[in-house]
């Protein structure tokens, strides 16, 4: 009368391993996709949009440099430098990598 009959059980979670690591991982892939979506992707395109705009820098191009100088450029060094022109006959070299932005596009060179 007391006694109940036992029935056989699994343990709680024992046949369903692989399932139960893989609902608790699935939060954080879903963060990072979420992530790298919103951030990674972005910021990568602003990237090689920034590559291009300095690597097309030529002369007459007016630039804002990271100080907030205004200038035209004047010559370009190398790969790395750039001839700036910040007022009537004064002229300053430019690190590339130092310009903020391009304001107005110079015309090409004629050769």
């Amino acid at each position: 009368m007391f006694i109940t009959e036992a029935f056989a059980q699994t343990a709680p979670g024992a046949g369903s391993g692989g399932a139960d690591i893989l609902m608790s991982i699935l939060p954080f892939l879903l963060i990072f996709v979420v992530m790298y979506f919103l951030i990674i992707r972005p910021q990568r395109a602003n990237m090689k949009r920034r590559e291009e705009l300095l690597k097309n820098i030529r002369r007459g191009d007016q630039i804002v440099t990271g100080g907030g100088i205004v200038g035209k450029v004047t010559k370009v060094i190398d790969d790395n430098e750039l001839e700036v022109e910040i007022a009537d006959g004064v002229k300053t070299r430019v690190v590339r990598s130092g310009v903020s932005e391009v304001r107005v596009k110079g015309e090409p060179v004629k050769e």
